[in-house]
């Protein structure tokens, strides 16, 4: 595929991988509008695109004054989840690259196997460890993810903070990363860890045309679909 200046792929996962930011963000403004808190889906594109639930928690607690209990954390994700299992749809296209990254099981004799070059590829979210193993079931691509996904409970600090995507790097001993990122606090993250990041801007979440994204925001590339993924990465080898 032509990945040769890059030695990790890291992948969000929501608004990436999984088509799911304009799902949670239906359902965070509806379990808040239940308590009184009055927000809109653009107040959830620009404060909690990208971002841990602790961190959202927070930035209610600053803005209007309201702690969220854990029953209210609680049933929020179980509602999040129940609307997963019917509404949610892999990203198009998502799953044929990760297939192309993934090297092929070797079979035959040793002497007639493929040698394809291995690409290490993983991914690394804000959802939590169950969100995202559950997510990537329903999506159909837990086969390909299976001991691949880092979430933001790993580290002291979630996105925009570059904790997460340093972690990963560490663990696959890599120094040459490409970050995919939909959020502006995720391409913040990945700048932040001195990685090119690429912002997808193909899910349904993200309407275009979209504003100029902020000089601390703006990614190396940007691209809409998958089919051009390939394409781009030959591009840059």
């Amino acid at each position: 595929m032509g990945v040769a200046m890059f030695d990790l792929v890291i992948f969000d996962c929501d608004g990436v991988l999984i088509d799911s930011e304009i799902i949670s963000a239906r359902m965070l403004v509806d379990a808040l509008a239940g308590l009184g808190v009055t927000i809109d889906m653009d107040y959830v594109a620009r404060h909690f695109l990208g971002r841990s639930y602790p961190t959202v928690m927070k930035v209610i607690r600053a803005e209007f004054g309201l702690t969220l209990t854990a029953e209210f954390e609680e049933q929020y994700r179980a509602r999040l989840l129940a609307a997963f299992e019917t509404e949610l749809r892999v990203m198009p296209g998502v799953r044929a690259v990760l297939e192309r990254l993934t090297p092929p099981p070797v079979v035959g004799p040793p002497s007639f196997a493929p040698s394809p070059t291995p690409v290490p590829w993983c991914v690394a979210t804000s959802s939590s460890p169950r969100r995202a193993e559950r997510s990537l079931q329903i999506a159909g691509l837990s086969d390909l993810t299976a001991g691949r996904v880092f979430t933001a409970s790993m580290v002291a600090r979630g996105k925009p903070a570059p904790d997460l995507f340093l972690h990963v790097a560490a663990h696959y001993g890599a120094r040459h990363c490409l970050v995919i990122e939909d959020s502006l606090n995720g391409v913040r993250a990945g700048l932040a860890a001195g990685m090119e990041v690429w912002r997808f801007t193909g899910g349904s979440h993200l309407v275009a045309p979209l504003p100029e994204a902020p000089e601390d925001a703006r990614a190396h590339l940007e691209f809409t679909d998958f089919a051009e993924f390939s394409a781009l990465l030959a591009r840059r080898a």
